[in-house]
């Protein structure tokens, strides 16, 4: 199929999410009968979105090219295939106290762990989310770090019980930066650009890395980063220390990512190839993806109205930033064109994302004969007064984005492995291969996550897709960058 250069719009998102919904909805906009029913549209939907087995296995050797561009030659394609600098993932020795950074999307996440060796493991845990204000994801590179500083600060102040710093020590911390980053070395790493509704000006171009030890110094925090790490690699290091099958990870969440072990024989571009284990760690940033994505119109109006226009196709299309405003942008066009809800628009329903990923996905778990689930949605998020017919064409809508999504998320997948199994002359799916998945959209929309098993089932066939094992690791990007920095601690494993 074509593709589109196109991306949909994010800008608003952050404003609307906080904003406070009245309790009656508003009517704006008369409309009057018109002769396209939303039966067509939806019909038109369905068509565009499909995702048949050509069109997948059209993305899967896709993205393999992809990949390979990306590590021949910087901007050799869409896929930036950013090297993570981990040579070497944790192995169970590491002990003591260490903490973990987790900044990725509308909220950051603080942790610490200690650690006690192979005999104990993980003896003990603690963490905590802080939502960022919308207004500091549009602000200064000082007014968010600060912010974030700040909220290490605090928990730090809480550590006790089972955690304890060996005297003279400094804490260490790894930190999680989920945005396309050009990393220097494991603790130092050049913001490229802010994606995920992110718009901070005077980073880019700037090592996040100082950028978040000078916040800390001007909270007096006594800490320092030992490894820089994306959602992905911290995710797949995670995974690692419990499962040694584990190859690739992927986060499907706000935003969307993959990583995956690579030989670093396999990359071209790698200046100093030396490695002491041979294999590292890649980025591909595959948000960017664009080849062959079955695209819609109100994709197209989407991405132009974005802040980001003609970029991150592939996340505009799968993950959980833009499932519900593509399905509130398909509602609104069926209300005003085909009367959906009744002969008026709600002002709701004309707020971009004001029906968000996890509205639709509690919409799709209505069972109910009424589905008075969806219709209680509706009114609450959209201000939408809906007959029984109508919600039926809604769980419709969600359901043909949220498969479209899955199943391309599937071949996204499915396009990695095959690119390691031919590279690797064979030792993927000859034998049990783990994906290790962290996400909110991953994790809690069942349906999202039973199409993108189907595809990866499809793509493969019966048989290989045994050995291919895909298994949800729960705050697996936390605990990873926390047990990078011990395995990159400046003190060793003697603490």
């Amino acid at each position: 199929m074509s593709v589109i250069a196109v991306s949909p719009a994010v800008g608003s998102f952050c404003i609307t999410r906080s904003a406070k919904m009245v309790s009656r909805p508003r009517v704006v906009m008369a409309v009057g009968s018109n002769t396209i029913s939303g039966a067509s549209i939806l019909t038109k939907l369905q068509k565009d979105c499909a995702t048949p087995l050509p069109v997948l296995r059209h993305v899967v050797d896709a993205m393999a090219d992809d990949m390979r561009a990306g590590l021949a030659v910087e901007g050799g394609s869409d896929l930036k295939m950013i090297l993570s600098y981990v040579d070497a993932l944790p192995t169970g020795n590491e002990k003591g106290l260490f903490y973990a950074l987790d900044l990725g999307g509308t909220n950051f996440r603080v942790l610490r762990v200690q650690l006690g060796g192979k005999e104990e493991r993980v003896i003990s845990t603690e963490f905590e989310q802080v939502s960022i204000p919308p207004e500091l994801m549009f602000g200064t590179t000082e007014e968010l770090f600060d912010f974030i500083a700040s909220g290490l600060a605090k928990f730090a102040q809480k550590e006790g019980g089972k955690f304890h710093l060996q005297q003279g020590k400094t804490r260490e911390i790894g930190f999680t930066f989920s945005f396309p980053v050009k990393q220097t070395s494991i603790d130092s790493g050049i913001l490229i650009k802010w994606t995920k509704g992110f718009a901070v000006s005077g980073t880019a171009g700037k090592d996040v890395v100082a950028c978040l030890n000078e916040a800390m110094k001007r909270q007096e925090l006594d800490m320092r980063v030992s490894a820089l790490v994306n959602d992905t690699v911290g995710t797949l290091a995670g995974s690692r220390y419990w499962d040694d099958d584990v190859m690739v990870a992927v986060i499907l969440g706000t935003g969307t990512n993959a990583c995956y072990v690579e030989r670093v024989d396999a990359i071209p571009k790698l200046q100093d190839p030396s490695s002491t284990s041979g294999r590292t760690i890649v980025n591909t940033e595959w948000g960017a993806f664009s080849n062959g994505l079955p695209l819609t119109e109100f994709d197209q109006q989407m991405d132009a109205e974005s802040i980001n226009p003609c970029e991150q196709i592939f996340e505009k299309t799968i993950s959980g930033m833009y499932l519900g405003e593509i399905v509130r942008r398909v509602l609104l066009r069926m209300a005003e064109a085909a009367d959906l809800f009744g002969h008026s628009v709600p002002e709701k329903l004309l707020m971009p994302f004001s029906l968000r990923t996890p509205d639709i996905c509690a919409m799709q778990q209505d069972t109910s004969k009424d589905l008075e689930e969806v219709g209680s949605v509706l009114y609450d998020v959209a201000g939408v007064n809906s007959s029984t017919n109508a919600r039926k064409i809604v769980i419709d809508v969600c359901d043909t984005i949220a498969k479209r999504g899955g199943r391309l998320a599937g071949a996204g997948i499915v396009g990695i492995l095959q690119k390691m199994e031919l590279d690797s002359k064979g030792l993927i799916f000859g034998k049990r291969t783990v994906v290790a998945m962290d996400g909110g959209l991953y994790e809690h929309y069942p349906q999202y996550r039973r199409y993108l098993q189907e595809a990866v089932t499809e793509l493969l066939g019966p048989e290989i897709s045994r050995n291919i094992v895909i298994e949800h690791s729960k705050d697996g990007s936390g605990i990873g960058a926390a047990l990078l920095a011990a395995s990159n601690s400046k003190y060793g494993h003697d603490i």
